[in-house]
């Protein structure tokens, strides 16, 4: 079976999102609310997307497949926490989290 990052040409799922790093796109986290601070924690919302050397960007999406004709939705990151814990799962070594609506951080795979 073959995965395919090719959605639709905007999109990818978490699979594609990764074959995408290791191909070198750069996976960029992009604040879309200000965080607060809640006890130990950190929540806001925040969701990812891949720029390639050419400038396509591909947004990441929960979606396998397209059923319907709302099927695709953006995947949403609540908490720094789950930021980290899919920035790690996709092979980073580190993670840099933007804490102000609207800016955004950029990562790039290290090879050896």
């Amino acid at each position: 079976m073959t995965l395919t990052t090719d959605l639709e040409p905007n999109v990818t799922t978490e699979q594609g999102l990764r074959a995408l790093a290791k191909e070198g796109h750069a996976v960029e986290v992009l604040c879309k609310a200000q965080p607060e601070r809640k006890g130990p924690s950190w929540y806001g919302l925040w969701i990812m997307r891949t720029i390639g050397n050419d400038g396509q960007e591909k947004i990441l999406v929960t979606a396998r497949t397209r059923l319907t004709q709302n099927a695709i939705k953006v995947s949403e990151f609540k908490t720094a926490t789950g930021v980290i814990s899919f920035l790690v799962g996709a092979g980073f070594s580190q993670a840099s989290i933007p804490m102000r609506n609207g800016e955004k951080t950029s990562h790039r795979l290290v090879s050896d």
